[in-house]
């Protein structure tokens, strides 16, 4: 009896079809039952930026809400007053540094801070800091681990900080002597915070409304601006190198035309 030689391709798309098959189900389970929803922030795209106002709603969810268990230690209060952030003028960033304290090793005391000094660390030893946290999750996953999601809606991490700070399902249990909340986006469905947001936690300054899911929103810009507080500066920059290769091109693209028209007989 004649064998039929597999070829090597068919030996690979099989092994990728298996390799579907049975890590896309072990993928799924370690992920939260809940759907992270698709948020449009003002930064997303190649031209787009930092909402200022957001920014500074953002700050002010985070000072209110935030800060009384999660740190910022990444952040100097001095950035506050970058271009394409929250753009606190000295005055403002003078003003809100006057709320705060710092422990100082060298005196052994606590002094009050200046703006070359770094936001506190967290307040509480399992809250995580929040400095980079919107880079360091992402909510568009799949599908089966192939990243298209992320291709086509970026990495979601501003996305995942708000469907997770709205989507706690009322749900608490017990273990280990610590009390879970239920939250239908958090990996496993349980976690060790309380629902933080209710609407109205803060009276906005620029007098928006401030609903339950606005202060998410802002909340994840600001953390969003935390991680990648240069996002203005590295899309001007990769526009104007892009023109540069475009207009490059095309002068290399007629002059080639031109020296080769004598020979082509063009």
């Amino acid at each position: 009896m004649k064998m039929i030689k597999k070829s090597p391709f068919i030996k690979i798309y099989i092994g990728i079809v298996t390799a579907f098959l049975f890590l896309g189900p072990a993928y799924s389970a370690g992920k939260s039952k809940g759907v992270v929803d698709d948020y449009d922030f003002s930064f997303e795209g190649m031209f787009g930026t930092y909402d200022r106002d957001q920014l500074r709603r953002g700050l002010q969810v985070f000072t209110e809400v935030c800060a009384g268990c999660h740190g910022l230690s990444k952040v100097a209060y001095r950035n506050l007053g970058d271009a394409g952030g929250p753009e606190l003028s000295q005055e403002e960033i003078k003003d809100y540094m006057s709320d705060f304290e710092i422990y100082d090793l060298e005196l052994d005391d606590y002094r009050a801070v200046t703006p070359s000094d770094k936001f506190a660390m967290s307040a509480v030893e399992n809250a995580p800091d929040l400095s980079l946290m919107a880079k360091a999750r992402a909510g568009f996953h799949g599908p089966y681990g192939l990243g298209i999601n992320q291709l086509m809606k970026g990495m979601g991490g501003p996305e995942y900080i708000v469907n997770l700070l709205l989507k706690f399902n009322e749900e608490e249990k017990e273990q280990a002597g610590s009390i879970l909340y239920g939250n239908d986006i958090y990996p496993g469905g349980w976690i060790n915070m309380g629902q933080p947001l209710w609407g109205e936690d803060v009276e906005y300054e620029d007098g928006t409304e401030a609903t339950m899911e606005q202060e998410a929103q802002d909340v994840a810009a600001f953390l969003m601006w935390t991680a990648e507080p240069k996002l203005n500066v590295r899309k001007e920059t990769g526009f104007r190198a892009l023109s540069m290769l475009i207009i490059l091109a095309t002068l290399l693209f007629f002059t080639n035309r031109r020296l080769w028209a004598p020979i082509k007989g063009k």
